[in-house]
């Protein structure tokens, strides 16, 4: 699992109610001890595989993210800050998303031969050729240049980039509405990362809330992801091939080694 920051940081200290029969509740006089053992619950592993096993099946689907994102100061103090993307997919190959602060907007094309970085209110974009799936997409991007997809997670979630083995710590924190959708929630740890995800109950186990904490900062940022999907789209498969306006600025992409 590869969990990381969007524009860049990502959550809230956990307050999750353990299932039944947690080992602290069988050892109060020393409850860190027994709380690491069994700790990861082979259960909520499972729904993560199924979840993303889910994923793999979905061959055309747009998304809705709504992000809310924590910067910490010099003095500790937290802000937060507002993110949108919009992303239109076509498996294996092809990727549309807009992103958008009111700061700047950016979009990303892909339609499985070029891909290209694009800032409407510039003008600039920069465009490389590239080919592969979207899990391959989104692990060279950032190798390359540096740069991460929005919910990148999606793409890698049911393949071999994205193994559970690292998960240090899994639960059920039991059950929630999101919106109007009743969901299983999910507790994981890795590393100096806590991450949350609400999965759609049912069938069709899509990921509707995202919640990662960054515990390597004593301020513990989060970011909170509200997902939105529509799994029957009515876009045109045009929109993922970049056609550059006519004052547009080609800009070259620089690599991470350049830098």
């Amino acid at each position: 699992m590869n969990t990381k920051t969007l524009v860049t940081a990502l959550w809230l200290a956990l307050a999750l109610t353990a299932s039944a029969g947690h080992a602290e509740d069988t050892a109060p006089a020393a409850p860190q001890q027994p709380a690491m053992e069994n700790a990861v619950d082979p259960a909520s592993i499972k729904a993560l595989k199924n979840m993303g096993a889910f994923l793999q099946t979905l061959k055309r689907f747009q998304i809705t993210n709504s992000l809310t994102g924590e910067r910490v100061l010099a003095d500790g103090q937290k802000l937060q800050h507002e993110a949108h993307a919009d992303i239109d997919v076509v498996r294996p190959d092809k990727l549309y998303a807009n992103l958008a602060t009111a700061r700047s907007q950016r979009e990303i094309f892909y339609d499985g031969k070029q891909v290209t970085l694009y800032a409407p209110q510039q003008k600039y974009y920069s465009t490389a050729e590239f080919s592969g799936t979207l899990a391959t997409l989104v692990s060279k991007m950032e190798q390359r240049y540096g740069i991460e997809l929005p919910l990148s997670d999606l793409f890698l979630w049911g393949t071999e980039a994205a193994p559970t083995d690292g998960i240090e710590s899994a639960m059920n924190a039991g059950q929630d509405f999101i919106g109007d959708d009743l969901c299983d929630h999910y507790a994981f740890r890795q590393g100096d990362i806590d991450w949350q995800i609400w999965i759609l109950n049912g069938d069709k186990p899509l990921p509707r809330k995202l919640v990662i904490t960054n515990r390597a900062d004593e301020a513990r940022p989060q970011s909170v992801s509200l997902i939105e999907w529509n799994l029957k789209p009515t876009f045109k498969e045009t929109e993922f091939t970049f056609k550059p306006p006519k004052d547009g600025v080609a800009v070259e992409f620089h690599t991470v080694d350049k830098q």
